[in-house]
Order: C-alpha cells, then sequence, then structure tokens
C-alpha cells in the first residue's frame, strides 16, 4: 500500500495500472537476498549483470503508453529481465511479444509467468536490436534498454497510430523518450521525463 500511496503521489493516476502493481507479487521478480526491498522504489540486480527497474520507472513506463481501457494493444518488449514489466503490461493488453539477448533471464521469466498463469505473453532468446519481424507490425514498443537514437527497424515494426517508448542518450543525459507514428506513417516525438537505464547490449543471444 506504501507502494500505490507513493505512486499516486508522483502523478501515476489510471487505477487499472494500480491495481495491477498492487496484485502483482514483486517479490517473485527478485533474488531471495533481496524480497525485504520488493516494494521499496529502488531498482535491484538481477542475473546478467542485469537490474530490475524501479516500480515508479515501470509504472512511468506503463502509465506514458496510454494502454486505454479496452486491453486490445500488441506490444513488443525490447529487454525481457525479470519479467516484471511484462508481466504488468500482459495485464492491461492483448499480447505481449517479449524479447532478451540472455537465455538466462528468458527461462526464469518463462517460469514466473507460468507460475502466475500469464498466458498471453511469447517469449523469444535473440536479439533485441532487430525487434521482432516475424510478428509486427506492433500497437506499442517499450525498450528498456538505452540508446542515443531510436532505430530505425523499431520504427519500421510500429502500426501506423502506434508509440514507441524508450530511453535515449548517454549514462550522463538520459530523457525517456515517446515515438508517436501518426497514420501517414510520421513520427513525432517528446520527453516523457528522465530516466537512468543501462545501453542496449548488442549481438548474438546468449546461453548465459
Amino acid at each position: 500500500m506504501r507502494l500505490i500511496l507513493e505512486l499516486r503521489r508522483s502523478g501515476i493516476t489510471d487505477n487499472d495500472l494500480l491495481n495491477a502493481i498492487e496484485k502483482l507479487p514483486r517479490e517473485q521478480f527478485v533474488d531471495r537476498e533481496f524480497e525485504e526491498y520488493a516494494y521499496d522504489d529502488v531498482a535491484l540486480p538481477i542475473a546478467c549483470g542485469q537490474t530490475i527497474s524501479r516500480p515508479s520507472d515501470v509504472a512511468t513506463i506503463i502509465y506514458s503508453l496510454e494502454l486505454g481501457k479496452d486491453r486490445s494493444c500488441t506490444i513488443l518488449e525490447i529487454g525481457t529481465g525479470s519479467g516484471y514489466l511484462t508481466a504488468l503490461m500482459s495485464r492491461l493488453a492483448r499480447r505481449i511479444n517479449t524479447v532478451d539477448r540472455y537465455r538466462t533471464l528468458v527461462e526464469s521469466a518463462k517460469q514466473r509467468f507460468d507460475n502466475l498463469g500469464l498466458t498471453n505473453i511469447i517469449s523469444q532468446c535473440s536479439d533485441g536490436a532487430f525487434g521482432w519481424p516475424a510478428s509486427a507490425p506492433f500497437d506499442r514498443i517499450v525498450a528498456t534498454c538505452a540508446l542515443e537514437d531510436v532505430p530505425q527497424v523499431w520504427l519500421d515494426q510500429l502500426k501506423a497510430g502506434g508509440m514507441l517508448i524508450m530511453p535515449v542518450g548517454t549514462n550522463e543525459d538520459q530523457r525517456l523518450m515517446r515515438y508517436r507514428k501518426d497514420k501517414s506513417g510520421k513520427i513525432s516525438s517528446d520527453a516523457v521525463g528522465l530516466s537512468n537505464f543501462l545501453h542496449l547490449v548488442e549481438g548474438a543471444a546468449k546461453e548465459l
């Protein structure tokens, strides 16, 4: 409840999103040694040198996606990580395609999804830099890895009328950016806020 109050004070007012956060057991997405911090608004380390993002950052991303009430969106997520963001979005959208280059993270997240009975998530171990062309286009694309510019291949996999959210910039100067594609294919952008995400590691999917 403390976390929900903090999120409300920060400007997150979507009740469907707040209910999803309240009902999803975040302790299942962190290592046992960090379970006592599961509901603190902090990022925590996970396998493969990655992190589970702060709940406030996760809430800001989903809130900025403007998913609406009909839960009809298809979403591509670049960077499965722990699967926490994936699981939350799955309760607010029709289907989530999520990709990560680390097999350890993909398999662990799949197990969590199965344990929680989440059936509208499709996972893949591959290089997220290429998106997921076989299932494109998507209504929404989310990346939780920073780059200095938005990849054209991701914009190409976005539906007309769709939206892409990702951190853009360097470790010292980074913004969470939102890109909209109108019905003619024109791209516009706005800054959602400051961010501090890890940079995208490109290359073939790893067996780790």
